[in-house]
């Protein structure tokens, strides 16, 4: 799930940004150009955590630009088959419901939804037990398992299910308290 790790980016760097504070300015592109990205080798870079090493500029012909070898410390985020996680259902459909876990999207089919929940159209969409006593609908807290993954070059793609035991709805936004 979260990794603290260690990683390389090489930055390029304005010569206007040339100065006292050239590790501050690297520093903050660094983080404007990392945290919240997605490499699908390691996961979702969460947060930078420190700055370990900047290697020597080299100097880029024709432009200008200085090029620095940084190497940083980040934790980031990365979902694995099996892996339990509580997401917030953001779009419900009769093929099954989407949910967001951070930010990886989970698709859930509806055929790894309880066969005692059925899918109900409507002004809200929702999957609802045959009682009526729990639903699942737009901004539902659900716990689900992570039953496979894609990796592309820059998202991670889930698939899960709530058909198994502890799992399903945490908290449901339509009941009454």
């Amino acid at each position: 799930m979260f990794f603290h790790m260690v990683l390389e980016r090489n930055m390029q760097l304005h010569p206007r940004h040339f100065g006292r504070d050239l590790r501050d300015k690297l520093v903050t592109k660094l983080m404007k150009d990392v945290e919240g990205t997605c490499s699908g080798h390691h996961g979702f870079v969460v947060a930078i955590t420190g700055i370990d090493n900047v290697g020597k500029g080299l100097i880029r012909d024709g432009t200008g630009f200085v090029t620095f070898p940084v190497k940083y410390q980040c934790v980031v985020f990365r979902p694995f088959k099996g892996e339990i996680l509580e997401a917030v259902v953001t779009m419900v459909n009769k093929m099954g419901f989407f949910a967001e876990a951070g930010p990886v999207q989970v698709f859930v089919s509806n055929h790894l939804i309880p066969d005692d929940m059925e899918f109900q159209a409507g002004d809200i969409p929702n999957y609802t037990t045959y009682d009526g006593s729990v639903k699942i609908q737009k901004e539902s807290e659900v716990r689900l398992k992570i039953i496979g993954t894609r990796v592309d070059a820059t998202e991670i793609f889930c698939i899960g299910t709530i058909k198994d035991d502890f799992l399903g709805v945490i908290s449901d936004p339509g009941a009454n308290s």
